[in-house]
């Protein structure tokens, strides 16, 4: 499976990178929400790990645009954010977040999540 990995900190998306990599995934990645929407309209991934505050485009507003486009819409999509509280958890997954794990994440708990989520 394709993974679409949106982050704009390179230290966290290059381990979250490795990782799946490892797992034997076939991942992609975008360094902001704008060429993150580009990328899932482009490859259409089979799953969504996104970050939530990144400049040009936040992770709520690209989840907002896959959300609503039927082509788009079934992909599993996971906040990885440093948003912890629980109106910013509440509030993604109201948007339609399938997942929303907080940093700093594990290993496993991001493995979990993709696994799951790709069932």
């Amino acid at each position: 499976p394709r993974i679409l990995v949106i982050e704009d900190e390179a230290p966290i998306r290059d381990e979250v990178l490795d990782w799946l990599t490892f797992e034997g995934y076939d991942v992609i990645f975008a360094v902001n929400g704008k060429l993150g929407l580009k990328a899932i309209q482009e490859q259409m991934p089979h799953l969504v790990l996104c970050d939530i505050a990144m400049p040009e485009m936040d992770g709520l507003q690209v989840l907002t645009a896959v959300r609503s486009d039927s082509a788009m819409s079934a992909i599993p999509f996971i906040f990885l954010t440093a948003s912890a509280d629980r109106v910013s958890i509440h509030k993604g997954l109201d948007m339609g977040a399938d997942d929303y794990i907080t940093k700093p994440f594990t290993h496993a708990a991001v493995l979990n999540a993709v696994t799951a989520h790709l069932k």
